[in-house]
């Protein structure tokens, strides 16, 4: 039997007492480890986070949290090299691809060190300036913000087992909070590993950092009013978060992401043969590919005007023909698989639903596999879709697909176009291509009540654009509606979530020294 990846709670290493879950490559199906969670004391887990790792992360000012991220990012660096090895077998991911997950948590955690650092030796922050309660400056109120006194709990999803747990890590560890994350068990590996990595290391304090692999089972029940969750996977499970009792009458703060139908938009003025148009090019594929498209933030519909439906049609399918698919360990291979045989199921349901009211302009699902037998490997070819009546397509406005799936759709003029796009109900990004600056400005605040990210594309950042994908630690992740109401990263936004806003009302004297301590 391969090893049973032990859980690290109250700060010691414990296995479940179960036979555990199986962990498999996802390309050549062989058993690689097992999680299991049954058995732990989940009580004195979380009771000791709290209270231990809390106490401990609180006594630090913000500059000494920055150092303790600084210092999980060489532990990490220092590991690199295993990361790769482990996401190409449990992920079943092209090196490129797991650069996005593993050197994007990394660089992460890298900003939010330099952004503490600059926060100082204090322990709480002030939010805005004093502001007087009468008509003489002699009784003031001034808005704090103090890290909450509770545990962070992070539910996490399979596709980024590395950025998923740092992304949300960094910030509330900076904050002084500590966490516990349960990663998506089809990829824990990864997770437990840099988490083990890390806490051998011994670079933070005792209970700020635990990881429960396996079921996540009877972990809301131990929330309490001062602790946080949150969560990315699917809307169902996100309803079911909203509804439990920790939130619905311990009020525990949540923050869910979820579904979301991203769209990429082609302006107008980008006929066939200009650069806009070859640029919405490049990124479709890009988007469709990267990580076999099991991106919570990839591009899943691309608005294009009616008169140039075709030429897209041709271009995108072109360079789709040129993708590889198959074992991520083959150099020749471009994309690889997704994460499991299940996963693999679950797309092919998806593409059925959505046949039934689209064309198949580009199908790869049946292509050749390079290195990697079709009866267990979980690869699938890219396929794009499409329909020139956007409007009676209702299935591609309601349906995702979490793979590399994408839908090419026709729209009439620029405000059919944005209809189209707020009938994702929320999402996380749309992307926009043109070279027209002042379409392009006036289309992107149109679109930004119903997406947490507007990607402007114009021929002038060709070169300098961060992608359609890519979720930078500066801006904003998160969208309403179907993508869950969520907000994270957005810089130092991000301690929003971690922290609790007080009025404290007092002399000027007072006020002057709050957050010193």
């Amino acid at each position: 039997m391969t090893e049973l990846l032990p859980n690290h709670v109250g700060g010691r290493w414990q296995s479940g007492s179960g036979a555990g879950v199986p962990l498999f490559d996802p390309v050549l199906g062989t058993e690689l480890a097992r999680v299991d969670a049954t058995g732990l004391d989940l009580p004195a887990a979380f009771g000791f986070a709290r209270d231990v790792g809390g106490a401990a992360l609180r006594a630090l000012s913000y500059r000494q949290r920055a150092g303790l991220l600084a210092a999980i990012v060489k532990v990490l660096q220092t590991h690199r090299d295993s990361y790769y090895e482990i996401a190409t077998a449990n992920s079943g991911t092209v090196k490129n691809d797991s650069a996005v997950d593993i050197d994007g948590a990394i660089f992460t955690l890298g900003q939010y060190a330099k952004w503490g650092e600059a926060l100082g030796d204090v322990h709480a922050l002030r939010d805005g300036d004093a502001v007087k309660l009468g008509k003489e400056p002699v009784f003031l109120s001034q808005h704090l913000q103090v890290p909450t006194r509770g545990v962070a709990l992070f539910i996490n999803a399979f596709n980024f087992p590395a950025w998923g747990l740092w992304e949300k890590a960094a910030p509330a560890l900076l904050s002084g909070v500590p966490v516990i994350v349960k990663p998506g068990t089809s990829t824990a590996w990864l997770t437990q590993r840099m988490v083990r990595d890390v806490v051998d290391a011994g670079v933070l304090p005792a209970g700020a950092l635990s990881v429960i692999c396996g079921s996540s089972n009877g972990l809301m029940d131990q929330l309490q009013p001062f602790d946080v969750v949150s969560f990315t996977g699917s809307a169902e499970t996100g309803a079911l978060i909203r509804s439990h009792a920790a939130v619905a009458q311990r009020s525990v703060r949540v923050n869910i992401e979820a579904d979301s139908l991203n769209s990429a938009l082609l302006l107008p003025d980008a006929t066939p043969g200009t650069d806009a148009f070859n640029l919405l090019v490049r990124e479709v594929v890009r988007e469709m590919t990267v990580k076999s498209g099991q991106k919570c933030t990839a591009i899943r519909r691309i608005l294009v005007p009616a008169g140039v439906y075709d030429a897209a049609a041709e271009a995108i399918g072109a360079k789709l023909r040129g993708v590889t698919v198959g074992n991520p360990r083959n150099e020749s291979v471009r994309m690889g698989s997704l994460v499991s045989r299940a996963q693999l199921n679950a797309v092919r349901e998806g593409l059925s639903t959505l046949q039934r009211q689209t064309t198949v302009l580009h199908d790869g699902s049946a292509q050749a596999l390079v290195d990697a037998d079709p009866a267990i490997a979980a690869c699938i070819g890219p396929v794009l879709l499409g329909a020139k009546d956007a409007d009676a397509a209702d299935s591609v406005h309601d349906v995702e697909v979490f793979g590399p799936v994408a839908t090419l759709l026709a729209y009439r003029d620029l405000d059919h176009a944005i209809a189209l796009a707020h009938r994702g109900q929320g999402s996380l990004v749309t992307s926009l291509y043109g070279s027209d600056d002042t379409a392009l400005a006036r289309t992107a605040v149109q679109l930004a009540a119903s997406h947490g990210r507007v990607h402007v594309v114009s021929p002038d950042v060709a070169q300098t654009h961060t992608g359609h994908g890519n979720v930078m630690p500066m801006s904003l992740h998160g969208g309403p509606g179907r993508a869950g109401g969520g907000a994270e990263l957005g810089g130092l936004r991000a301690l929003d979530f971690y922290h609790r806003r007080s009025a404290v009302q007092a002399s000027p004297a007072v006020l002057a020294g709050l957050g010193l301590g």
